[in-house]
């Protein structure tokens, strides 16, 4: 019936017409039949095919209509952006054009202004599928409040719908017999106040889940806790090596190991070798569906989801020191200008000699302090040194983009209640890594696309110049005026060139950040157009197939291509990857979104311990409604435009700043500012601040809140 619909509206002489009139033109008799037509009409209409006009009663193709139809996302601050699939640049959507929708919504919209803005017109389809939240009661009913607040609809389940849940557990639910207000508890995840649960609930809110399937567990006993002499046939020895892993003092899932030595000709020989995960994860098994159906690890303020049992991603696969582990070795010659002159990729088997830290590397490379056990790796740890710099200066002047992006690490006690937020630092250990991670996933991936054969890359497509083009407008309305190619031609280091102008700003991280935003995400697809924020032309995930399901496919594909591969297999491949791509890079966004929810709940449940205390911050976002502050420990927190004390402030979108009607007083995107906190709630996971205002008085400052 789908193709019939298609076929009556694409004629242009019937553009538009009623659901009788197509009922007349498909030559429907029966009531049953016009049910089936309205149900289709309606899944056409969900999924973007048709639209539907509610004043005119009329269905048309979506394509000859003046709406686009996408899914919304939603950010914190107000704003949001609609999803227009993985072809067709994101539209951006301000706070007063957002209509009541949700975030997961699909909904149509028009273009305004320049075309790279719309606004939501309709909502197609809420996005109430099932979700995670609170079991309380009211008026002898139970209901369930949703953890994300995007949802503003409460949920009631009926009493015989609880399965043994009660008020103040957290609860996985799904709706009842498609009803969009009636529901079931699908699993009780553990009462409100239990360590933990907070964490846990949203987990299980961006679909994962911190168990595995009874299935997985008895394939488990199947792997082994050592490696065998056979297992270790066919495959290069490299244990005789100096080969070492260099990692967080608390990383566990240890996936990735390097190792050194310079020729007589002045090139260096680097060794990348990687956990060869998929010796133990097959395709076709319960581990293997696992793997791809979690697509990821999610790493979260107080433990890891890990996509692979622990007796893998701890155990058999990780590369612990001074026991044998099967690997897949990237081994490559590269001259004193960073090229890559030759490279063997190749299936062997290693041993690690120690399990080396950050922070010792750095005492080591940065202090000249060498730590207890590092003494016989002084040389090989200087030498690589030596070849991350020339690495790094190679990276940067092909157009390899340093954007500014503190993250926090957050400290939490035996109860998982936060103490310290800390400023994670990338320093010379781990751009080291960064940049033998780089090289390895570069030569692997252009191995692979150079041959001609199917595979899976990482992608990062420039930048849209009209969304570019705004944030040059913006700084420029600030004052600034930067230098640089801004057409279709732009290269990454063209975009580099522009942002190292801006470096010695007060706001400039605030401005990485903004122009972070005008960047497109970097994704998986079977379609290399490169990596756009590394300045690389063919780039692929390689180095940590523990942890991401991308990586574990290249390695598939690596035995794949170097065991004589036939024109089967490249149609198998051909035929796959595309779902592996966009699985992959969708379940990279819920664990994102997962780490970001859980990291934003512990900073206001942090903040409840500081409500009062006056910090200095910068504005970093703002918006109708009041203006977000964020504090150097990366904590964002809002100042409502109707708690701004003297004056009545309006939105001035083309500079972002609140502007006093009166005083003409303006609060603009990156202004530092004081603020005191006077709210915070690790429930709405919001933190609320007040302006504190200074003056000065008999040549002394003082202070007003």
């Amino acid at each position: 019936m789908e193709k019939e619909i298609l076929l009556i509206l694409d004629d242009k002489s019937n553009p538009s017409l009623a659901i009788m009139d197509i009922y007349d033109k498909l030559g429907l008799k029966t009531t049953e039949e016009l049910t089936e037509l309205q149900a289709t009409l309606n899944m056409m209409v969900e999924n973007g095919t048709l639209y539907y006009s509610d004043k005119k009663k009329k269905y048309m193709l979506l394509k000859n209509s003046h709406m686009l139809s996408g899914k919304f996302i939603m950010n914190p601050k107000g704003f949001g952006f609609v999803d227009m699939g993985r072809d067709t640049k994101d539209i951006y959507i301000g706070a007063g054009n957002i209509n009541g929708a949700r975030n997961g919504d699909t909904v149509l919209i028009e273009l305004i202004g320049d075309k790279t803005e719309g606004k939501i017109i309709k909502i197609v389809k809420r996005d109430i599928s099932s979700f995670v939240g609170e079991v309380y009661m009211k008026n002898n009913k139970y209901y369930v409040d949703a953890l994300n607040k995007d949802r503003t609809i409460d949920m009631e389940i009926p009493k015989d719908k609880l399965n043994g849940a009660v008020e103040g557990h957290k609860v996985l639910v799904k709706p009842f017999n498609g009803s969009k207000y009636v529901g079931e508890v699908v699993e009780i995840i553990g009462h409100k106040n239990d360590v933990g649960i907070d964490i846990l609930s949203f987990v299980y809110d961006h679909d994962f889940r911190p168990y595995f399937s009874e299935e997985v567990k008895e394939e488990l006993k199947s792997i082994p806790s050592s490696v065998s002499e056979e297992e270790m046939k066919d495959r290069l020895d490299l244990r005789d090596e100096v080969i070492f892993t260099i990692d967080g003092a608390d990383t566990k899932d240890i996936d990735d190991a390097v190792s050194i030595r310079k020729n007589d000709d002045g090139t260096y020989e680097l060794g990348v070798h990687i956990a060869d995960v998929s010796h133990y994860v097959k395709d076709n098994t319960a581990l293997g569906e696992e793997a791809y159906n979690r697509g990821t690890s999610v790493y979260l303020v107080d433990r890891v989801v890990p996509m692979l049992p622990h007796q893998l991603s701890n155990g058999i696969c990780s590369l612990n020191e001074n026991e044998d582990r099967l690997a897949m070795s990237c081994i490559m010659t590269i001259d004193g200008k960073g090229n890559v002159k030759h490279y063997d990729i190749r299936k062997s088997v290693i041993r690690s000699r120690k399990k080396m830290t950050y922070d010792s590397v750095n005492h080591l490379l940065e202090d000249n302090i060498i730590d207890d056990g590092y003494q016989e790796f002084a040389s090989h740890l200087t030498l690589m040194n030596e070849l991350s710099d020339i690495l790094r200066k190679k990276m940067i002047n092909r157009g390899y983009i340093e954007f500014e992006d503190p993250e926090a690490k957050i400290l939490v006690d035996e109860n998982c209640h936060p103490y310290e937020i800390k400023l994670r630092e990338q320093r010379t250990g781990e751009k080291l890594i960064e940049n033998f991670m780089i090289v390895a996933n570069e030569t692997v991936a252009s191995d692979i696309y150079y041959r001609g054969l199917p595979g899976i890359y990482r992608v990062h497509d420039k930048p849209d110049m009209e969304r570019l083009q705004r944030f040059l407008d913006f700084i420029a309305a600030r004052g600034y005026v930067v230098k640089g190619k801004r057409n279709e031609k732009m290269m990454a280091r063209d975009l580099q060139y522009m942002l190292d102008q801006l470096k010695d700003k007060p706001e400039s991280r605030l401005l990485n950040e903004l122009a972070i935003r005008s960047q497109k995400k970097a994704i998986y697809s079977e379609e290399n157009i490169g990596h756009f924020g590394l300045g690389s032309k063919c780039y692929a995930h390689f180095t940590s197939p523990i942890r991401r399901f991308p990586d574990l496919t290249l390695h598939r594909l690596i035995k794949d291509y170097n065991d004589n591969y036939s024109d089967e297999v490249i149609r198998h491949w051909e035929e796959i990857l595309p779902e592996i791509a966009l699985h992959s890079s969708k379940k990279e966004q819920d664990s994102v979104a997962c780490e970001r929810d859980v990291d934003k709940m512990k900073k206001a449940e942090y903040m409840e311990d500081h409500i009062g205390e006056v910090y200095d911050g910068i504005i970093s976002g703002v918006a109708e409604f009041g203006m977000f502050v964020e504090l150097p420990n990366t904590v964002e927190g809002l100042v409502k435009a109707s708690d701004i004390s003297g004056d009545y402030y309006e939105y001035d979108s083309r500079t972002m700043s609140l502007i006093g009607v009166n005083s003409k007083k303006k609060y603009t995107f990156g202004d530092e500012v004081k603020v005191k906190v006077v709210g915070a709630s690790k429930d709405t996971m919001n933190v609320d601040f007040e302006l504190v205002k200074e003056f000065k008085k008999n040549g002394k400052e003082k202070k007003e809140s």
